[in-house]
């Protein structure tokens, strides 16, 4: 039978999304776990794959599109399905069974809007705005490409969702030399990976370098300020924080811990191996042991009930250009360090091109935030809920000690403090588990065993 596929809600708090690119088309075979599309949320943009196997019927939402969670955007036909049973499909799924067929046909409703359409203002007068309850085209994709538009050297517009300006910017790519493929001229990150890299610019002379700077005798308030819109991710992670600071009772545990061991470890495996471990790889390694050692932090709060789990599925938090990400590690007990690194920088480098996926950024009871490649002495993290703890992890730095002999030495020693939630995590059960956490980084061999 038909399937209905809806607009996946997998990011927690996301309510919405746009389909960025469709990576089907009518009447292509696809299989559980093909990618169908690329979904721009508030969070991220992420790669959504195929839950069931067959044949692409029907697209039913334009690629920039804005719709609610929930709602049908593809069906997949089986072997044999017609028509009449899509249309069932469709209806049982609350959806309209007239909904434009083809890719083609979206992309031709999208290139028929006129320039004059597109400049329209964004907001109507409430006396001019289409009632709810008429079955009007939905509005969501002219305001998001013409939000998202810019204006080119010949007045023509350029179509782009804010990933693709953001990576344009990186790459110092100009938006209106690429030619875009998507509907109305659309530039998409595919235009932007096929597009020739952008030439390196001349270097300016000490003295044009100085003529530019503004002179040291300006008055005070001709001081230049910018200011900033908000990004819908920093939007989002604004009042995801917000509420977790205020809604969820963080407490904290602090230990300062001897790395001379690790280091040295670290130093002995990098010189044998092909892969380079980091020290981040060691301390997501031992959090997950000490999980596993002591399972009763291994947890989340479920409203009624603490769901503990079996396994120790972490999040890594990566800072992409606008805000941060928290991919997360399943099974990281079971894997290698090798595996970790792999893992990991396997998340930073798709987190940073726009293409994790959506199961990636969803579960897991525990994260690691780690500043010390900035030299940060000491920091507390925000939880994200639901999971109940995370570890902010500072700079490894030579300190003096007092040793177990009373004499004092100087060691390694590296600062870090677990964000804990009390609805969850009772004080003797956080100390406990930075007890485990602290042996496994002295003791780097456990992690082997």
């Amino acid at each position: 039978m038909a399937a209905v596929i809806r607009m996946p809600a997998a990011l927690a708090q996301v309510t919405e999304g746009a389909i960025q690119t469709w990576l089907v088309e009518i009447g292509q075979t696809v299989a559980v776990g093909d990618l169908i599309a690329e979904i721009e949320t508030e969070k991220a943009v992420v790669e959504f794959a195929s839950e069931v196997d067959g044949t692409v019927a029907r697209l039913l939402v334009r690629a920039g599109q804005n719709v609610e969670v929930g709602t049908p955007i593809l069906v997949v036909a089986a072997a044999g399905d017609g028509d009449a049973e899509i249309d069932k499909a469709l209806a049982e799924a609350g959806a309209q069974t007239n909904a434009e067929p083809a890719a083609a046909a979206a992309v031709a409703a999208a290139e028929a809007t006129t320039t004059e359409e597109a400049a329209a203002p964004l907001v109507e007068e409430p006396t001019k705005s289409a009632s709810r309850n008429q079955e009007a085209e939905p509005a969501g994709f002219e305001t998001a490409a013409v939000a998202a538009s810019l204006t080119s050297g010949n007045g023509d517009r350029v179509f782009a969702s804010p990933i693709v300006r953001r990576l344009a910017k990186e790459r110092e790519l100009d938006l209106a030399s690429v030619a875009g493929t998507g509907p109305n001229g659309r530039v998409t990150r595919r235009d932007l990976d096929a597009a020739p890299a952008a030439p390196v610019a001349a270097k300016s002379s000490p003295a044009e370098e100085a003529a530019k700077q503004p002179s040291r005798n300006q008055p005070a308030e001709a001081a230049a300020f910018e200011d900033v819109p908000l990004t819908g991710m920093r939007k989002a992670i604004a009042r995801r924080l917000t509420e977790s600071k205020t809604t969820v009772p963080h407490f904290y545990v602090t230990a300062h811990i001897k790395a001379d061991a690790l280091l040295a470890l670290r130093k002995q495996a990098n010189e044998s191996g092909e892969v380079k471990l980091s020290v981040n790889d060691f301390v997501l390694k031992a959090v997950a042991r000490a999980l596993i050692r002591v399972p009763a932090a291994n947890a989340i709060w479920n409203g009624d009930s603490i769901r503990r789990f079996s396994a120790a599925d972490i999040g890594v938090a990566i800072a992409i250009d606008g805000g941060l990400l928290t991919p997360v590690i399943r099974g990281a007990d079971r894997l290698s360090l090798t595996e970790i690194q792999q893992t990991v920088a396997d998340y930073a480098t798709r987190a940073r091109a726009g293409k994790i996926k959506l199961d990636e950024l969803e579960g897991g009871s525990f994260a690691v935030s780690n500043l010390g490649m900035y030299g940060v002495d000491e920091f507390s993290a925000i939880l994200n809920p639901p999971q109940s703890g995370i570890l902010a992890v500072s700079a490894a730095k030579p300190q003096p000690v007092v040793g177990e002999d009373g004499q004092l030495a100087v060691a390694t020693v590296m600062t870090v403090t677990l964000s804990a939630d009390h609805r969850v995590v009772d004080g003797a059960v956080a100390a406990e588990w930075m007890a485990a956490f602290v042996d496994l980084i002295e003791h780097p061999v456990k992690m082997l065993l």
